[in-house]
Parts: C-alpha cells; structure tokens; sequence
C-alpha cells in the first residue's frame, strides 16, 4: 500500500502525501504551488481557461491531452506527467505555440490564453493530424475567447502545431517514458483513514475490497460530473476511490459480434472503434463535450451516473447494449435499458460497480441511426438524443428498437411505437403514421431551460422520420446540418436494399 500520490514535473518526481480527497489540479496549482498562470474560469470544465496538459504512456508512445484542471482532481495525476503553461519556455525562450500566438496577435487581455496555449501544446504533440482550419476548430471546441476572436488564434494553431515536434519534451521522451514507467509500481494508494481518503486501486480485486468496506464511497473515473459536485454544488465527498489506475478496466476490445468497452475506457480512448462499430456512433463522439472532456471523461462514468440527458444510452440502449457489473458477491449482466429505474436511481446494490459494457454490432440486414439535437452544435446538453436501430425484411421492417434521452426521468425506450413499425415499408410513408403517433403514448417529457415539452414531441417525431427517410436511402447530406462521413450513404442504400 503507497501513501502518496506521485507525478512528472519537469522531467522531476513530484510526490504528494498530504492530500484531501477533493484537491483538484487547479487548486493545487494555485493555492500550494502559486502557480497562477492556469486560470479558473467557469469551474465546470466548459471554457478551458484552467487547460493543463497531462502525459501517459499510450500503446508505447507518449501521448499528451488537454485537461480541464478545474475538476480534475488531484491524485487522478498519479502515475502521469504535468505540463503548465510556466512549463513550456525554455532558457527565456518562448515555447513554439507561444511563439505564435505573439507574432500573430492571439491575444488581448490574456485571460483565456494560457488554456489555448496548453491545448495547442497537446495539438503541437499530437500525430496523424492533418494542417487544416477544420482540425484546429474541433481541438480548440473547448476554449472559450470573449474578445481576441478565434481568427488570430486558428493562425496561430496552422502556423506552429503541424510539424514535427521539437521541443524539451519531444528531447527527453525516452526519459519521460523510463520514469513513468517506474512510478507505474501496481501498488493500491490509500492516503486518509477509514473515516476520509482519497483511494487508487491498481486491480478489481483491490476495488472490490475496498468498496465492500466503504459502500458509501464516491467512485470517480474521470471526475468531468463528479468534478462540478464539487466546483458548482460545494458538496463534501470525504471517501474517494479512483478508478484511473485497474488495470484492464479502461479495456476496448473489437469482436466480431460487437465492441466490449471497459468502465474505465476515455471517450477518447474508444472514439475509434466506436466508429468503426457506426459512422453515426462515431459522429456522436465529437459531440460530446470538448477535447478535455473526452481526454478524462468516460463512457462507464456516463452510464453509472444515470443522468437522463446522458448522450451515450439511448445510442447504446437502441443497440441492445449489455451492461457488466461486480462486487464481492459475484458478477452479473443485464440489458442496458433494464440498468436506469428512475430519475436518480439504478439497478446497482451496495458494494456494486459497473465494470464495462458490450455493444452489438449492427447486422448487415439492420440500419442504426443516432441524432443529438441541443442548442450549440458543440459541448452542449442535449435537448433531445434519438437512437433508431430498424431490421428490414424486403424493405419492410421486422423489428424497431427506439431510445429517447431528455424524453423521460430516465433514458427510455418506445414500446408503443416500436410495435407500430413493424411491418412498415420505407416505401410508403404513410404506413409510419402510427409510430408517429405512438411517440405520443411513449412520453411525457418536461419542459426546462433546454426545450418545452411541446418541442421535444415534434422533434422526436422529426427524428423517426429522418431515420426512416435514411433508411429508405434518402441522402443524409439533405436531411443533415453537418454532412456525414462518406460512408454514410453508401451505409444507408446497402442496408436499405
């Protein structure tokens, strides 16, 4: 057992004993070390002006990613390199991306720039990328600039992040990877007493004991919810466990018959398979809070929280997701859609955690479509998420799976209009009249900040028919705001015919 946190600093070991189970990075950095260049924006890990940059060894590389430091907590940097912005010039020499950023006026008041800086340090580190306005946009879609404008910026990010990196961190990578491997000891951490700790196991088996001791513990695995607890709702979490560090929990593992993805596993970290699994699936994934968010949020994390906006399940629940639990008595499966009972609450028992997920591969006889609907294209909540999974028989449909978030208390599926679909034919839209009508007897959704209730009937409606409308081969890139992925078409007339 390790008493202590332990993190890369400037090729340094740095090693934290006295800990409170909710330090976040941010706090640390300004409050211990006083070091005040990261800034404290929104606290919620919306504007990226707290960016820090933190490095793992990836399948053998070095891999840098923008982290929202305001919920990110402190001992989630165990076993890992930080990287600040005072960190990057060297002997009174500007960092690259720095560099750029001056010569080509990327800032007035300075505030937000440090979180740019650190974001375009990781898109500088970052391989495969292509020198392109659309690649530096969809990096920079969690930093927030109120008066700059993003013009002198994007410049900046094209001037500086595309070419081979050469910098002290690129120098020293051989050592970098050397010591992180050291720190990686396979040692549970537990700094605190029985009645306040912050907890790292390195195994399930190390989870599952300490969860059975400690059932009312909070378990955290990229802290992008359990983070605004504790910025927005000041809330007191005094038992931590952390779930960074179990080995094979982040797992994500293509099989023939679908995708098996670990509680553990980054949105980032599955982003790839889980594109492959559906071009749709895949376009979800960029739409799910920013490069930060997805750097340390994770897709178990979204599941076992239960929200009823999460984006994630109704996708998953229209698949025939399956969902994998564990605790001191045993494991146990159950289908994804049977895991949400209602608002707030899940089919989890004490000393119960949510160890992974299996998604079905959509058949070649099946046409699986997703749709996000929220005010702001980018990192936002949505308004409505429909999920549409139709099996076709001689274009006649045999059997419907329907999921609706921001519909229910929970994310739900629609009998009554999943029964009004069978038998329907893509070629004759009137025979989609009563699943139109069933989304009716489905729901009864709330109005709030996001949408009324009036909106989001008409827009689960809307959804259906786009679904069957792409189906039935119509172009996606007519019915879309943001034209689909080449294979989407080619998808669509393929699981049509």
């Amino acid at each position: 057992m390790r008493e202590t946190i332990r993190f890369l600093r400037n090729g340094s070991v740095v090693e934290v004993r006295d800990l409170r189970p909710t330090d976040t990075v941010l706090d640390y950095l300004r409050l211990t070390l006083r070091r005040t260049g990261t800034k404290e924006g929104c606290a919620e890990g919306d504007c990226g002006a707290c960016t820090v940059a933190v490095g793992r060894v990836v399948d053998g590389e070095m891999v840098y990613q923008p982290v929202n430091s305001c919920i990110q907590l402190l001992g989630q940097l165990d076993g890992a390199e930080l990287v600040i912005v005072e960190d990057l010039a060297q002997d009174g020499r500007l960092h690259r991306v720095q560099q750029a950023m001056a010569d080509l006026h990327g800032s007035q008041c300075g505030f937000c720039t440090p979180g740019f800086i650190m974001s375009l340090f990781t898109l500088y580190h970052a391989k495969g990328q292509s020198r392109s306005r659309k690649a530096v946009t969809e990096w920079l879609a969690g930093n927030l600039c109120r008066c700059t404008g993003y013009r002198p910026i994007v410049e900046a990010a094209l001037n500086s992040c595309f070419d081979e990196a050469d910098d002290a961190f690129s120098w020293r990578a051989k050592d970098t990877f050397a010591q992180l491997g050291q720190l990686d000891d396979k040692r549970d951490v537990l700094i605190g007493n029985g009645d306040s700790f912050f907890a790292s196991p390195a195994s399930l088996e190390g989870l599952t004991a300490i969860y059975a001791q400690h059932p009312d513990a909070t378990l955290v695995a990229g802290a992008t919810d359990v983070g605004l607890w504790i910025t927005k709702h000041l809330m007191e979490l005094p038992k931590v466990i952390w779930l960074g560090r179990i080995e094979g929990l982040d797992r994500v593992e293509e099989r023939p018959a679908g995708l098996l993805i670990g509680a553990g596993a980054t949105y980032q970290a599955c982003e790839a398979a889980i594109s492959r699994l559906s071009p749709d699936l895949g376009a979800l994934w960029t739409r799910i809070g920013s490069k930060q968010v997805r750097a340390s949020g994770t897709v178990g994390g979204n599941i076992a929280n239960g929200s009823p906006i999460g984006d994630t399940p109704p996708a998953l629940i229209a698949l025939g997701a399956t969902l994998e639990l564990q605790s001191r008595e045993g494991d146990r499966t159950l289908p994804l859609e049977d895991f949400f009972i209602d608002y707030g609450r899940q089919d989890i028992g004490a000393g119960e955690f949510v160890t992974g997920f299996f998604v079905p591969r959509p058949k070649p006889d099946q046409v699986f479509r997703c749709y996000k609907i929220s005010k702001r294209f980018d990192q936002d909540i949505s308004a409505v998420m429909g999920a549409f999974l139709l099996t076709m028989v001689d274009n006649r449909i045999s059997e419907a799976r329907i999921a609706f978030g921001g519909m229910a208390a929970t994310p739900k599926r629609a009998p009554m209009a999943e029964k009004a679909l069978i038998g329907a034919s893509l070629a004759d839209p009137s025979t989609w009249n009563e699943a139109l009508k069933g989304l009716h007897a489905d729901y009864t959704p709330m109005s709030d900040m996001r949408a009324s209730s009036a909106y989001r009937l008409e827009t689960a409606r809307a959804l259906l028919v786009k679904a069957l409308m792409e189906a039935s081969g119509t172009d996606p890139a007519q019915l879309r705001l943001r034209g689909p992925d080449p294979d989407f078409a080619s998808e669509s007339m393929e699981a049509a015919e």
